[in-house]
């Protein structure tokens, strides 16, 4: 797995994104140029390459993440394993991987492509625009987890029963419920049916 220097993956600390560059798609998903990670979202968007993963453990329950509080994007909201940007030209394989073992320490197991999906999700928040083609990965996490708290603020094992029950009474991102439901499919044939995915 190429690792990138993980300094250009922070945020400064005034919680601004730093000029980190995000690859620009068509709704094809075809490259079309490159854009500042925080122009690109401010709105109305622009259409960029985008990752989610999830991942779960040997019980069939999904690692969900509380973003850092510090994070200038949906800050302190919980949301999927871990989700991202490929740098321009990096494969989003490669940055699912990278990202998943920054930010929660540990590397993902069986980790295949769930497909993808595009969509546009403004966050009332922050006012930012995630306009997204994202590409869906499932897995296994195997080890435990260390995460980095610049990053995640908690993580929580949940059932789909104790999802839905979060999910009632806690805030998550935006696009949680437009990725999961994408990625039911690829989940169900990597948890069985008994999980209840």
């Amino acid at each position: 797995m190429p690792i990138t220097p993980a300094t250009t993956t922070h945020h400064a600390s005034n919680g601004t994104a730093e000029s980190i560059l995000l690859e620009l798609v068509d709704e094809n998903g075809t490259t079309i140029g490159t854009a500042e990670k925080l122009t690109a979202h401010q709105p109305p968007g622009q259409l960029h390459r985008a990752f989610s993963v999830f991942l779960f453990d040997e019980h069939g329950r999904l690692l969900l993440q509380q973003r850092a509080l510090g994070k200038y994007h949906s800050p302190g909201v919980w949301s999927n394993t871990c989700c991202g940007h490929p740098y321009p030209g990096e494969a989003p394989f490669a940055a699912a991987a990278r990202r998943t073992y920054e930010e929660l320490g540990t590397s993902p197991s069986l980790l295949t492509e769930a497909g993808t999906v595009r969509y546009n999700h403004p966050d009332p928040e922050s006012g930012l625009v995630e306009q997204e083609f994202n590409h869906l990965f499932v897995g296994l996490v195997q080890s435990s987890v260390r995460q980095d708290p610049e990053e995640v603020a908690a993580t929580a094992f949940v059932t789909p029963g104790e999802l839905a029950e979060r999910h009632a009474k806690d805030t998550f991102s935006s696009w949680f419920m437009t990725v999961l439901d994408a990625a039911r499919p690829a989940i169900r044939e990597l948890t069985g049916p008994s999980a209840g995915w």
